[in-house]
């Protein structure tokens, strides 16, 4: 076995060198879905960070697959994707001999990656909630994992045979680690406990209390002589290793300790806090510095093996590097995006504009549309963006967000231009009209309101009874439909504001509505008795003309191919619809998001649909 392990490592660390001299890869094409050209984003962050054995590696947890990253210093980059169509990675964690083991979600399994060859090697089933933690005996031989089922369990390492599973818990399992002579498994849960077993034969050993909130991190110390704790507590316990006697408890005001590690050397303690700070402290207590930068809750710190560099990842979706001995920052390691709500193609269709939540603000993000480059980021609201629309001459851009703000910015030059701020909720949906320079927009608080984009002056307020979740106007400019979460469809004059006309018949949630071209059609995305599907209208006649099922998941986002002969729909179920706009007839099914899809639209020369998701990314597909 050690033969086999040292050749793995030789061969790992040889493919390593020859990976990072090779020229620099286009990480927008790796790991596509089928039928997709390109991905824009690298989705949001969904699980912990851990260092290769050598230290020039760093994998990265997301929504759609496991990030390598180069972190040699001055050379920091992306190196390669390990795609998953089957969950968010929740936890990750490298094997001694350069293997990764993964969780993927919510179905209780875990995977082992080679990481030279990029594929899955084995599959370990037996848990049956999601797995939160993973840990590595020291000789490499067992694998300890800790899940929401309440239980541990051990497994080969080699073979993902189960070995046994540890049961006393009575809540989720949050932690799990090995003592450094491999004889001793440390779990940590969320009913404030830390249980120590013995390793070969499960049987419990002792039982450590004394935190007063749920157990997030247990870790030993190298020497094997400590045991560090981290709680929502908001204190670390150090115990001794042997006896379980308690030896003392750090504390500083924070908002509860996340993640826990010792440096190599064993003579620093790291924490990641919730109040977005990393913590450092001496092996014996005593606090040393605080590292600041991030702006949301940090969950995992790990020490490069070499104890030169400490990375952090945190809730605001970025990867921060720092100097382990001063404190210095070194490098940020950011794209990672949370769940992205909206996208709109500028008419000249060279840029797309991208919605959602990026470190902590509302973020607008601009995307070269041939390339994949990301141009620009705009933190243009308090909270994460609903709603992007451009104005039809591309001259200005619109921005709608939980913050109940539209903003106003030149697309030319991203200067803000104007705040619109008479709403009092959330901003669902916001429409520029076709014909002259007025904007509409949709609320939580149950209004439509009409605008003079030029001036930010209100022109009328649209009454309803309940939020209005999507508004789209006529591309003829003769009338603007809106869809309320009371249910009906509204008409109105986009000039006035005059109530038209409602189409009673629609009962059940409704967030999606485009017209056709011609503006005589208008799709309807609508979500009754837990069926979804799309009805098109006769927008003079109010009679229906066809009905388009298939999505098995709310209806979010619809729109319209230029020339009108496509409708293109995305949906709750992770995947959009292609139709015949004229027969209704279904003609293709695009799937590769992991999360639900938010907003889909056309490039104006109709070749192809982008997508965006709740998993953080945008996928172009190119179509017929």
């Amino acid at each position: 076995m050690k033969t086999t392990r040292l050749y793995l490592i030789t061969l790992f660390l040889t493919f390593a060198l020859l990976l990072l001299n090779a020229p620099a890869q286009d990480y927008n094409t790796w790991g596509l879905p089928d039928g997709a050209t390109m991905r824009l984003g690298k989705s949001r962050r969904t699980g912990n960070i851990a260092f290769s054995p050598d230290g020039t590696r760093l994998a990265v947890g997301s929504a759609i697959g496991i990030w390598i990253y180069d972190v040699r210093p001055g050379k920091e980059k992306e190196l390669d994707l390990l795609r998953t169509d089957t969950g968010s990675i929740q936890s990750i964690v490298y094997s001694p001999d350069a293997i990764i083991v993964a969780s993927r979600g919510n179905d209780g399994t875990a995977q082992l990656w080679d990481i030279v060859t990029g594929d899955q090697k084995i599959t370990l089933e037996g848990h049956t909630d999601v797995i939160y933690a993973f840990a590595h005996s020291p000789d490499g031989e067992t694998l300890a994992t800790g899940s929401r089922d309440e239980t541990a369990r051990l497994w080969d390492a080699q073979t993902g045979e189960h070995k046994t599973t540890l049961e006393g818990h009575t809540d989720r399992v949050s932690s799990v680690t090995f003592s450094p002579d491999g004889n001793t498994v440390a779990t940590g849960s969320f009913d404030n406990t830390v249980l120590l077993w013995d390793a070969q034969t499960g049987e419990h050993k002792t039982t450590l209390k004394g935190h007063t909130a749920l157990v997030n991190a247990v870790v030993y110390s190298p020497d094997g002589k400590t045991i560090a704790t981290g709680s929502r507590d908001s204190t670390v316990q150090l115990w001794d290793a042997i006896t379980g006697q308690h030896k003392k408890t750090l504390r500083r005001p924070t908002d509860g300790v996340q993640t826990i590690v010792y440096s190599p050397d064993g003579k620093t303690i790291a924490t990641g806090n919730s109040d977005s700070t990393v913590q450092l402290w001496s092996a014996y207590g005593r606090h040393k510095t605080t590292l600041r930068g991030h702006t949301a809750l940090v969950y995992s710190v790990v020490y490069a093996p070499d104890g030169k560099v400490l990375a952090t990842a945190s809730a605001d979706d970025t990867i921060r590097l720092w100097d382990a001995t001063t404190g210095k920052h070194i490098k940020t390691l950011s794209g990672h995006t949370r769940s992205i709500a909206a996208i709109a193609y500028a008419p000249d269709g060279g840029t797309i504009a991208s919605g959602g939540f990026t470190e902590g603000r509302g973020t607008l993000q601009l995307w070269n549309a041939q390339t994949g480059a990301h141009k620009t980021t705009l933190s243009e609201h308090v909270r994460d963006i609903f709603a992007v629309a451009y104005s039809p001459d591309g001259k200005m851009i619109a921005t709608g967000g939980r913050d109940g703000n539209v903003r106003l910015s030149n697309a030319q030059t991203w200067e803000h231009i104007t705040a619109l701020t008479k709403h009092t909720s959330f901003i669902y949906a916001v429409s520029f009209s076709p014909i002259d320079r007025t904007l509409a927009t949709a609320s939580r608080d149950k209004t439509a309101r009409l605008w003079d984009a030029q001036s930010g002056k209100q022109i009328a307020t649209l009454e309803h009874a309940g939020s209005v979740l999507s508004i789209a106007h006529a591309p003829d400019g003769t009338t603007l439909a809106t869809a309320s979460i009371d249910s009906p469809v509204r008409l109105w004059d986009p000039q006035t504001g005059e109530h038209i006309t409602t189409f009673p018949e629609y009962q059940g949630l409704i967030l999606s509505i485009a017209y056709a071209p011609d503006s005589e059609t208008l799709a309807i995305g609508i979500f009754s008795d837990n069926t979804p599907v799309v009805q098109l209208q006769d927008v003079s006649t109010g009679k229906q003309i066809a009905t388009l099922p298939g999505h098995t998941g709310i209806i979010k986002s619809i729109a319209y191919s230029r020339d009108g002969t496509k409708i293109a729909t995305g949906s709750d179920d992770k995947t959009v619809r292609l139709w015949d706009a004229k027969t209704g007839t279904h003609l293709a099914t695009l799937s590769g998001h992991t999360g639900g899809v938010t907003s889909v639209a056309f490039s104006p020369d109709r070749s192809t649909v982008a997508s965006s998701s709740e998993d953080g990314t945008i996928l172009l597909w190119k179509i017929r």
